[in-house]
């Protein structure tokens, strides 16, 4: 069984996209897919840079200022590391994870999100256990690939969160029922890092089972596309939770990282124009 594997398609009766463009008569046809492909190497020097960037700047604050040991840093970890410890059970006794079909519906919904947020149409929407599909006419590289990127129900959660703020004070203490319990905050990030372990978990074991969504804009630049994205998105909570970094600080890690792959990208031409 392999869920969620038809093609997000457009509306019905319209033409597919295609996949090659045509050359003026006597020239040789290119493949689409062969380009994106090819594309995909170019994306390889920032997947190096925002890799470097993020690592380092993570194991810098947790040597250093003990980020390790915030509640952030705790509870965002123990709810990460107990849904991987559920997704593994899962496949261990069932041979999948559970639960399917609430993967299946988010991935769909998030095919729809993002066709609505390209002011798309939805015409049809299926979810079941064995797999589920769209139908929209709006089937572009972003709508394709959102699922894999967009953990849509870790969304939810800090849409919930901060509209309950308005209501609750989540800085409050450590809840009095247990004697070192994490407050209202950590047990949001709790939750927060059990979402993101789902999403993660999830996508990696969909794209090691082969996807269509994949395969329709190439394999390799939609991998390494969908890498960078969650890389982003994980940088984008990293600044928010550091307490001696941020956005400014990120920025100037990048920043660096850039400028020392340029250099080295410089030197090793320079270096082989100067052998020949």
């Amino acid at each position: 069984m392999k869920p969620s594997r038809k093609n997000l398609a457009s509306r019905k009766g319209s033409r597919p996209p295609d996949l090659e463009t045509r050359a003026p008569q006597g020239g040789r046809r290119v493949s689409v897919l062969w380009l994106k492909n090819f594309a995909g190497l170019f994306l390889l020097p920032v997947a190096w840079v925002w890799t470097l960037s993020f690592f380092g700047l993570l194991a810098r604050e947790t040597v250093q200022h003990r980020f390790w040991s915030t509640e952030e840093f705790r509870c965002f970890t123990f709810g990460a590391l107990l849904w991987g410890l559920c997704f593994g059970t899962g496949i261990y006794w069932r041979g999948e994870p559970w639960p399917l079909r609430v993967y299946v519906f988010g991935h769909e919904l998030t095919h729809a999100v993002w066709a609505w947020l390209f002011h798309g149409k939805v015409h049809e929407f299926r979810v079941s256990r064995e797999g589920g599909h769209i139908l929209t006419d709006k089937p572009n590289l972003w709508v394709t690939l959102a699922p894999y990127f967009y953990p849509i129900y870790s969304v939810a959660l800090v849409v919930g969160f901060f509209f309950a703020c308005l209501f609750f004070d989540f800085k409050a203490g450590p809840l009095d029922w247990w004697r070192g319990a994490p407050s209202p905050l950590g047990f949001f990030i709790l939750f927060l890092g059990a979402s993101w372990s789902f999403h993660f978990t999830f996508t990696i074991w969909m794209i090691a089972r082969g996807q269509s969504d994949l395969r329709m804009h190439g394999n390799f630049f939609s991998i390494v596309l969908i890498y960078i994205m969650n890389l982003v998105l994980l940088s984008l909570h990293l600044a928010i939770a550091l307490p001696h970094a941020g956005f400014r600080v990120f920025g100037a890690e990048l920043l660096r990282h850039s400028e020392d792959f340029s250099d080295a990208v410089w030197r090793f031409f320079a270096g082989a124009l100067h052998r020949l």
